[in-house]
């Protein structure tokens, strides 16, 4: 069995369990280790079956799965996937579990159609992925106050923190032999044709495009708070399902000076305000005379993912151009790394986070391996690079 990822699946749900199991057996990445219906249960198998990354319901009975989360991240960190149902306490709570130290949300596989059940699958092999990938970061996420040094310090005493055990790791993006049977991963080329090469001109409406996936919630909270009032317009694609975007926005608005809310279809892109997209929904930027909007739509997966930050990339190029300053964050696989060159291609300014505050460093990885990037920052500078470029009275200063 050498060569897996070893998961253990702890849900009340017997159909969850089963289910679950199910998709993982249909993959010869993954090997299930241990299952529980609780965390007392749970917390007897792990000693014995070692998983490498567990995935946790939250409402369970004798032991709630935030609970139980604390005390494994206090006294043995270890990668975390939230599998919770779409009801909006069920969002709240899995919002909790990613400050608690949980690494990706994904919903509760049910019974649907083919297709929807083919992207279910996708979704959980690539969460459980990530949270592999990003297991030596875990403790800068759990412990208060994490910064770029922990993250750091935390790495080096691991030795080379993302880079697996020879045999462990998938490819990024890649499918096993037992996952041929999946959709081809498909590109921006489903929602939106490549951009027409065509120079924007140059105006003093500016906008800022972001995406994130696997540790972005965090990532996303230190970029929003450090933006002024004045900031110009934001548009953000953060991995996330369906609903549990709304309670991100609302949970990150409370937070932040600027406003942030969940992006509703024909939204416009506002100084002071950050637009972030709905989960299941394609995000794209239109432009309209000198208004800048956005349009919210249904899709295919796009690079493995609804919303995908190629497709939000590829309309901003389209309709901004060099009014646009693209910022690729923490997030493993390659999505956002051909959208951010078509940025980069058009006269954007882009940036990427840097590999010692990114939990992965993968999408910034590959957008930088496509020489789609201008600047390589630290989390804590990107608010300030990109206030360097649209100054605070929203002009760009001449970079090219």
């Amino acid at each position: 069995m050498a060569g897996k990822i070893k998961v253990m699946i702890v849900d009340d749900s017997a159909v969850v369990r089963q289910t679950l199991t199910q998709i993982f057996e249909q993959s010869s990445d993954f090997e299930v280790v241990g299952i529980a219906p609780d965390p007392y249960i749970a917390a007897k198998k792990m000693a014995s079956c070692a998983p490498d990354v567990i995935t946790l319901d939250i409402e369970m009975p004798r032991m709630d799965g935030l609970s139980f989360l604390r005390h494994l991240m206090r006294q043995h960190p270890m990668p975390v996937v939230i599998c919770s149902s779409m009801a909006e306490s069920g969002s709240v709570n899995a919002l909790t579990a990613l400050e608690y130290g949980a690494l990706e949300i994904v919903e509760k596989p049910k019974v649907g159609t083919k297709t929807f059940l083919e992207e279910s699958r996708v979704r959980i092999y690539d969460a459980v992925r990530a949270a592999y990938a990003a297991r030596f970061s875990i403790p800068s996420i759990h412990a208060s106050g994490a910064t770029e040094t922990k993250m750091t310090e935390a790495r080096t005493a691991a030795g080379d923190a993302l880079a697996p055990p020879r045999g462990r790791e998938p490819a990024s993006g890649s499918l096993s032999r037992r996952e041929e049977g999946l959709q081809p991963k498909q590109t921006a080329d489903a929602i939106l044709p490549p951009p027409s090469g065509k120079r924007i001109p140059e105006t003093t409406e500016k906008i800022v495009c972001v995406g994130a996936s696997t540790g972005g919630t965090e990532a996303l909270r230190v970029f929003l708070e450090a933006m002024p009032l004045n900031a110009p317009g934001i548009v953000i694609v953060q991995h996330m399902p369906e609903k549990f975007t709304a309670a991100f926005a609302t949970r990150l608005d409370s937070l932040c000076e600027i406003t942030v809310k969940e992006a509703e279809h024909n939204d416009t892109i506002l100084t002071g305000r950050a637009l972030i997209a709905p989960g299941n929904k394609h995000l794209l930027v239109r432009r309209s005379g000198a208004r800048y909007y956005v349009e919210v739509r249904e899709g295919p997966l796009v690079s493995r993912h609804r919303p995908s930050v190629d497709v939000l990339f590829r309309s901003a190029a389209q309709s901004a151009g060099q009014n646009a300053i693209g910022v690729i964050m923490t997030g493993m696989g390659d999505d956002g790394a051909r959208g951010m060159e078509e940025m980069h291609n058009t006269g954007a300014w882009t940036i990427a986070q840097d590999e010692k505050s990114c939990i992965v460093y993968g999408m910034p990885q590959e957008a930088v391996k496509r020489g789609a990037v201008d600047e390589i920052v630290g989390l804590q500078e990107i608010v300030r690079h990109v206030l360097e470029r649209v100054g605070r009275s929203g002009s760009l200063n001449s970079h090219r």
